[in-house]
């Protein structure tokens, strides 16, 4: 995983602090778990309904179908907030914040269109956007 100081000074506009930095961070690197949840999931409700656990035997379909609902919102948040923090760096993005894919990678394997400074401004605005639309 790429090296970014935690904690920006207060007087960055897109300055967040850093546990909350931190908390985000490991949020976003779940994206990963939660597309190959949603799919396995996807399969088991078309396949099979049988040994799933939980209190209510009844309605195996509808649990597996709110878990699907949770982790596509979760992944369309991630996705659309990489969207907004830049509309031209959107998948580069979204590469580095669910796979911790440093800078240096994305430059030389993946051929970013843009240099580290302004790289880094959307990374902080990334976060910056997905710590208010994910409120307290």
């Amino acid at each position: 995983m790429g090296y970014l100081k935690a904690e920006l000074s207060e007087k960055n506009k897109y300055w967040l602090p850093k546990h909350r930095y931190y908390e985000l961070k490991h949020y976003c690197l779940q994206y990963p778990h939660w597309k190959d949840l949603y799919f396995r999931l996807e399969f088991k409700m078309e396949v099979n309904h049988d040994g799933i656990k939980g209190s209510d035997p009844g309605k195996p379909t509808e649990r597996l179908g709110v878990i699907r609902a949770e982790c596509k919102k979760a992944m369309e948040l991630v996705e659309k907030c990489c969207q907004e923090a830049s509309p031209e760096l959107w998948r580069w993005l979204l590469k580095a914040v669910t796979q911790g894919v440093p800078f240096v990678q994305l430059q030389c394997k993946d051929e970013i269109p843009c240099g580290k400074d302004m790289y880094y401004d959307c990374y902080r605005r990334f976060f910056y956007i997905l710590s208010q639309r994910r409120g307290i």
